[in-house]
Protein backbone atom coordinates (compact mmCIF):
# COMPACT_ATOMS: atom_id res chain seq x y z
CA UNK A 1 0.00 0.00 0.00
CA UNK A 2 2.77 2.18 0.93
CA UNK A 3 4.80 1.68 -2.37
CA UNK A 4 2.03 2.52 -4.55
CA UNK A 5 0.70 5.85 -2.78
CA UNK A 6 4.46 6.72 -3.05
CA UNK A 7 4.39 5.70 -7.04
CA UNK A 8 0.82 7.34 -7.31
CA UNK A 9 2.10 11.07 -5.78
CA UNK A 10 5.34 10.70 -8.13
CA UNK A 11 3.18 10.17 -10.86
CA UNK A 12 1.29 13.27 -9.90
CA UNK A 13 4.61 15.44 -9.63
CA UNK A 14 5.79 14.33 -13.20
CA UNK A 15 2.55 15.38 -14.42
CA UNK A 16 2.84 18.55 -12.98
CA UNK A 17 6.06 19.30 -14.60
CA UNK A 18 4.84 18.47 -17.68
CA UNK A 19 1.99 20.65 -17.47
CA UNK A 20 4.61 23.62 -16.84
CA UNK A 21 6.45 22.49 -20.13
CA UNK A 22 3.80 23.03 -21.85
CA UNK A 23 2.61 26.18 -20.90
CA UNK A 24 5.73 27.40 -21.57
CA UNK A 25 6.45 25.86 -24.77
CA UNK A 26 2.87 27.55 -26.03
CA UNK A 27 4.06 30.89 -24.71
CA UNK A 28 7.07 31.13 -27.13
CA UNK A 29 4.97 31.30 -30.17
CA UNK A 30 2.57 34.02 -28.36
CA UNK A 31 5.58 36.06 -28.04
CA UNK A 32 6.79 35.55 -31.29
CA UNK A 33 3.32 36.65 -33.20
CA UNK A 34 3.12 39.32 -30.77
CA UNK A 35 6.71 40.68 -32.04
CA UNK A 36 6.12 39.78 -35.89
CA UNK A 37 2.50 42.05 -35.31
CA UNK A 38 4.76 45.20 -33.95
CA UNK A 39 7.08 44.63 -36.72
CA UNK A 40 4.45 44.84 -39.41
CA UNK A 41 3.32 47.41 -37.79
CA UNK A 42 6.25 49.77 -37.84
CA UNK A 43 7.10 48.69 -41.48
CA UNK A 44 3.60 49.98 -42.44
CA UNK A 45 4.72 53.36 -40.90
CA UNK A 46 7.63 54.06 -42.70
CA UNK A 47 6.32 53.35 -46.24
CA UNK A 48 3.49 55.71 -45.59
CA UNK A 49 5.68 58.33 -44.35
CA UNK A 50 8.08 57.76 -47.31
CA UNK A 51 5.44 58.12 -49.88
CA UNK A 52 4.45 61.28 -48.61
CA UNK A 53 8.23 62.40 -47.96
CA UNK A 54 9.17 65.44 -50.71
CA UNK A 55 11.92 62.78 -52.23
CA UNK A 56 8.72 60.51 -53.06
CA UNK A 57 7.97 63.36 -55.26
CA UNK A 58 8.09 63.39 -58.91
CA UNK A 59 11.04 65.88 -60.05
CA UNK A 60 10.01 68.76 -61.62
CA UNK A 61 10.11 69.74 -65.32
CA UNK A 62 13.51 71.25 -67.18
CA UNK A 63 13.34 74.72 -67.71
CA UNK A 64 13.20 75.42 -71.70
CA UNK A 65 14.06 78.39 -74.22
CA UNK A 66 13.14 78.86 -77.44
CA UNK A 67 15.29 77.94 -80.11
CA UNK A 68 17.65 80.32 -82.22
CA UNK A 69 16.50 80.82 -85.47
CA UNK A 70 19.13 80.65 -87.20
CA UNK A 71 21.75 78.28 -87.03
CA UNK A 72 24.80 79.28 -89.23
CA UNK A 73 26.63 82.56 -90.33
CA UNK A 74 26.99 83.25 -93.98
CA UNK A 75 30.32 83.56 -95.76
CA UNK A 76 31.46 86.87 -94.82
CA UNK A 77 33.36 88.23 -97.90
CA UNK A 78 30.12 87.12 -100.16
CA UNK A 79 27.57 88.75 -98.10
CA UNK A 80 27.78 91.73 -100.90
CA UNK A 81 27.51 91.11 -104.39
CA UNK A 82 29.76 92.04 -106.86
CA UNK A 83 27.98 95.03 -108.25
CA UNK A 84 27.92 96.98 -104.57
CA UNK A 85 31.66 96.22 -103.76
CA UNK A 86 32.59 97.92 -107.55
CA UNK A 87 30.15 100.71 -106.50
CA UNK A 88 31.51 101.25 -102.81
CA UNK A 89 34.89 100.39 -103.08
CA UNK A 90 35.65 100.54 -106.91
CA UNK A 91 39.66 99.50 -106.09
CA UNK A 92 39.39 97.08 -103.54
CA UNK A 93 39.95 93.88 -106.29
CA UNK A 94 38.06 91.03 -106.42
CA UNK A 95 38.41 89.85 -103.20
CA UNK A 96 38.10 91.12 -99.38
CA UNK A 97 40.20 90.13 -95.96
CA UNK A 98 38.22 87.95 -94.01
CA UNK A 99 38.61 88.43 -90.30
CA UNK A 100 40.10 86.10 -88.16
CA UNK A 101 37.91 84.32 -85.94
CA UNK A 102 38.29 80.95 -83.53
CA UNK A 103 34.40 79.90 -84.38
CA UNK A 104 33.15 81.20 -87.72
CA UNK A 105 29.45 80.06 -87.01
CA UNK A 106 29.50 82.09 -84.59
CA UNK A 107 31.36 85.64 -85.54
CA UNK A 108 32.51 86.23 -89.06
CA UNK A 109 33.67 89.59 -90.91
CA UNK A 110 35.32 90.47 -93.95
CA UNK A 111 36.57 94.08 -94.72
CA UNK A 112 37.54 96.09 -98.18
CA UNK A 113 39.51 99.59 -98.43
CA UNK A 114 39.79 101.45 -102.11
CA UNK A 115 42.75 104.39 -102.55
CA UNK A 116 41.26 105.85 -106.05
CA UNK A 117 44.16 108.05 -106.95
CA UNK A 118 43.88 110.99 -109.25
CA UNK A 119 47.48 112.13 -109.07
CA UNK A 120 48.17 115.56 -108.28
CA UNK A 121 44.15 116.13 -107.51
CA UNK A 122 44.39 113.67 -104.74
CA UNK A 123 42.38 110.65 -104.11
CA UNK A 124 39.69 109.08 -102.91
CA UNK A 125 39.70 106.62 -100.17
CA UNK A 126 36.88 104.28 -99.38
CA UNK A 127 36.53 101.34 -96.72
CA UNK A 128 33.76 99.00 -96.00
CA UNK A 129 33.77 96.53 -93.41
CA UNK A 130 30.79 93.60 -92.25
CA UNK A 131 30.82 92.06 -89.30
CA UNK A 132 28.27 89.40 -88.11
CA UNK A 133 27.42 87.49 -84.89
CA UNK A 134 25.70 85.01 -83.93
CA UNK A 135 23.88 83.84 -80.44
CA UNK A 136 22.48 80.62 -79.90
CA UNK A 137 19.81 79.77 -77.15
CA UNK A 138 20.95 79.16 -73.51
CA UNK A 139 18.89 78.19 -70.41
CA UNK A 140 20.70 80.23 -68.29
CA UNK A 141 21.15 83.67 -70.72
CA UNK A 142 17.63 83.38 -72.64
CA UNK A 143 17.00 83.15 -76.57
CA UNK A 144 19.05 83.67 -79.12
CA UNK A 145 16.72 86.59 -80.53
CA UNK A 146 16.97 87.85 -76.79
CA UNK A 147 20.60 87.98 -76.55
CA UNK A 148 21.32 89.36 -80.24
CA UNK A 149 18.43 92.68 -79.03
CA UNK A 150 21.02 93.39 -75.81
CA UNK A 151 23.86 93.34 -77.85
CA UNK A 152 22.26 95.39 -80.77
CA UNK A 153 21.62 98.09 -78.19
CA UNK A 154 25.27 97.90 -76.69
CA UNK A 155 26.46 98.16 -80.32
CA UNK A 156 24.58 100.97 -81.45
CA UNK A 157 25.43 102.44 -77.51
CA UNK A 158 29.15 101.84 -78.50
CA UNK A 159 29.02 103.39 -82.01
CA UNK A 160 27.32 106.47 -81.12
CA UNK A 161 30.35 107.17 -78.03
CA UNK A 162 32.73 106.37 -80.92
CA UNK A 163 36.53 108.31 -78.97
CA UNK A 164 36.93 111.49 -81.32
CA UNK A 165 33.28 111.12 -83.32
CA UNK A 166 32.05 114.76 -84.26
CA UNK A 167 28.18 116.01 -85.31
CA UNK A 168 27.47 112.28 -84.83
CA UNK A 169 23.55 111.82 -85.54
CA UNK A 170 21.51 108.49 -84.99
CA UNK A 171 18.18 107.49 -86.62
CA UNK A 172 16.28 104.10 -86.72
CA UNK A 173 15.90 102.68 -89.93
CA UNK A 174 12.96 100.42 -91.75
CA UNK A 175 13.15 97.54 -93.90
CA UNK A 176 16.20 96.64 -93.02
CA UNK A 177 15.92 93.52 -90.71
CA UNK A 178 13.97 93.36 -87.42
CA UNK A 179 15.57 96.47 -85.92
CA UNK A 180 18.24 98.88 -87.32
CA UNK A 181 20.26 102.13 -86.90
CA UNK A 182 22.12 104.18 -88.85
CA UNK A 183 24.79 106.26 -87.43
CA UNK A 184 27.04 108.73 -88.64
CA UNK A 185 29.46 110.87 -87.76
CA UNK A 186 33.11 112.77 -88.68
CA UNK A 187 36.42 111.74 -87.35
CA UNK A 188 39.34 114.20 -88.14
CA UNK A 189 42.46 112.22 -88.75
CA UNK A 190 46.57 113.64 -90.11
CA UNK A 191 45.37 111.73 -93.51
CA UNK A 192 42.28 113.39 -93.86
CA UNK A 193 38.89 114.45 -93.00
CA UNK A 194 36.72 111.30 -92.68
CA UNK A 195 33.11 110.68 -93.26
CA UNK A 196 32.04 107.58 -91.15
CA UNK A 197 28.36 105.84 -91.93
CA UNK A 198 27.71 103.04 -89.39
CA UNK A 199 24.66 100.41 -89.69
CA UNK A 200 23.35 98.09 -87.09
CA UNK A 201 20.98 95.48 -87.58
CA UNK A 202 19.94 92.48 -86.05
CA UNK A 203 17.89 89.70 -87.99
CA UNK A 204 16.56 87.24 -85.29
CA UNK A 205 19.26 86.01 -83.76
CA UNK A 206 21.79 87.52 -85.70
CA UNK A 207 23.35 91.12 -85.74
CA UNK A 208 25.41 92.51 -88.56
CA UNK A 209 27.17 96.10 -88.47
CA UNK A 210 28.17 97.76 -91.61
CA UNK A 211 30.62 100.54 -91.35
CA UNK A 212 31.28 102.50 -94.12
CA UNK A 213 33.52 105.51 -94.45
CA UNK A 214 35.61 107.99 -97.24
CA UNK A 215 37.89 110.96 -97.32
CA UNK A 216 39.37 112.79 -100.11
CA UNK A 217 43.26 112.78 -99.73
CA UNK A 218 45.79 114.89 -100.41
CA UNK A 219 43.33 117.75 -101.61
CA UNK A 220 40.91 115.58 -102.68
CA UNK A 221 37.26 116.79 -101.69
CA UNK A 222 35.56 114.92 -98.72
CA UNK A 223 32.92 112.74 -100.23
CA UNK A 224 29.11 113.40 -99.73
CA UNK A 225 27.61 112.07 -96.49
CA UNK A 226 24.19 111.51 -97.47
CA UNK A 227 25.91 109.59 -100.68
CA UNK A 228 27.79 107.59 -98.56
CA UNK A 229 24.91 106.56 -96.27
CA UNK A 230 22.43 105.41 -98.94
CA UNK A 231 25.41 102.73 -100.14
CA UNK A 232 25.72 101.92 -96.50
CA UNK A 233 21.90 101.14 -96.52
CA UNK A 234 21.97 99.19 -99.78
CA UNK A 235 24.82 97.14 -98.65
CA UNK A 236 23.53 96.92 -95.17
CA UNK A 237 20.40 94.98 -96.49
CA UNK A 238 22.40 92.80 -98.92
CA UNK A 239 24.37 91.42 -96.08
CA UNK A 240 20.72 90.52 -94.15
CA UNK A 241 19.67 88.78 -97.02
CA UNK A 242 22.79 87.07 -96.84
CA UNK A 243 21.89 85.99 -93.26
CA UNK A 244 18.81 84.57 -94.17
CA UNK A 245 19.36 82.67 -97.81
CA UNK A 246 22.75 81.15 -95.44
CA UNK A 247 19.80 79.44 -93.67
CA UNK A 248 16.75 78.72 -95.68
CA UNK A 249 13.44 78.92 -95.01
CA UNK A 250 13.18 76.27 -91.96
CA UNK A 251 16.37 77.23 -90.35
CA UNK A 252 16.56 76.16 -85.92
CA UNK A 253 19.71 75.85 -83.74
CA UNK A 254 19.41 73.51 -80.79
CA UNK A 255 18.83 75.50 -77.42
CA UNK A 256 21.57 75.36 -74.76
CA UNK A 257 24.67 75.60 -77.22
CA UNK A 258 27.65 77.51 -77.20
CA UNK A 259 27.23 80.87 -75.49
CA UNK A 260 27.93 84.40 -77.81
CA UNK A 261 30.67 84.46 -79.50
CA UNK A 262 33.90 83.56 -77.56
CA UNK A 263 37.10 85.81 -78.87
CA UNK A 264 36.41 88.72 -80.76
CA UNK A 265 37.34 88.84 -84.34
CA UNK A 266 39.87 90.95 -85.52
CA UNK A 267 39.53 93.27 -88.20
CA UNK A 268 41.40 95.84 -90.41
CA UNK A 269 41.11 99.34 -89.34
CA UNK A 270 40.63 102.29 -91.33
CA UNK A 271 42.72 104.94 -91.09
CA UNK A 272 39.85 106.57 -89.99
CA UNK A 273 39.83 104.12 -86.87
CA UNK A 274 43.36 104.35 -85.86
CA UNK A 275 45.18 106.33 -83.40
Amino acid sequence: MQRRAQRAEQSDQRARRLSRVLVGAAAVPVMLIAAGCSSDSGSGADAKQASESPAGASASPSPTVEAAAYAKLPEPCSVLSKKTLEELVPEAGKSGKESSSDDVSTRAGCSWDSLDNNGVKGSQFRWLNVSLLRFESDVARGSGEQRAQEYYEKQVGDVRSAEGAKNTKAEPLTGTGDQATAVRYDLKKKEGAFKQQTIVTRVENVVVTLDYNGAGLAGDKTPDADDLMKDAQKAAKEAVTAVTKANGTNASATPGGTDSPSKSATSSKSPSQRS
